[in-house]
């Protein structure tokens, strides 16, 4: 719908990009500045909310990243911390709030998510909004104008057992260059 108000090319799938090579950083951040560069010349205000919970290796990626940019003074509208998480109990009032708090939010939405074996370690970039806790089937408002995802582990088989015995190293690392990308992003845009 709002993707379609700010002539948004309909992407057939998602971008990707693995945290492993090199120029990941420069791609996410490349993509973001696009998306954020379209979004604030249609008089948006840019709102990024990282979903996930501390409880949970594998589903704490949004909330490492959402920390990692609030330490890093990314923007001013980020919600979703490890002091402050943005989870299934909270995400409606969290919505709430900030439709309330804002004319015309553009919420670049961050979440954890599960995918193919050759597919982990990779961070997805699309428009449109993302679902959290579809993985686990729970059912949970859409969320987003944009979406950056991190496949952290293999789907399929008993998914809240992969998400907890899933590898904080790798959701420290694919936190880090989500937070590094969109600051970069969020650098030019200002310059």
């Amino acid at each position: 719908m709002l993707n379609n108000l700010l002539n948004f090319p309909k992407l057939s799938s998602d971008l990707k990009f693995n945290i492993h090579q090199p120029q990941t950083v420069n791609h996410i951040a490349l993509h973001v500045s696009t998306i954020l560069q379209r979004a604030t010349q249609a008089g948006h205000e840019i709102v990024i909310v990282c979903i996930g919970t501390d409880r949970s290796t594998g589903d704490s990626l949004g909330p490492l990243a959402g920390s990692k940019m609030l330490e890093l003074n990314t923007a001013p509208h980020i919600y979703g911390t490890l002091d402050n998480p943005v989870h299934a109990t909270n995400l409606n009032d969290v919505l709430k709030e900030i439709n309330a708090a804002f004319t015309t939010p553009y919420i670049l939405a961050i979440d954890a998510c599960l995918g193919k074996l050759e597919s982990v370690g990779c961070v997805s970039i699309g428009l449109g909004p993302l679902r959290p806790g579809a993985a686990v089937n729970k059912d949970l408002p859409p969320v987003g104008n944009a979406y950056i995802t991190g496949i952290v582990n293999v789907g399929g088989f008993m998914e809240h057992l992969v998400l907890q015995s899933t590898r904080l190293n790798l959701v420290i690392k694919m936190a880090d260059t989500i937070a590094l990308g969109i600051t970069s992003a969020v650098k030019n845009q200002i310059h």
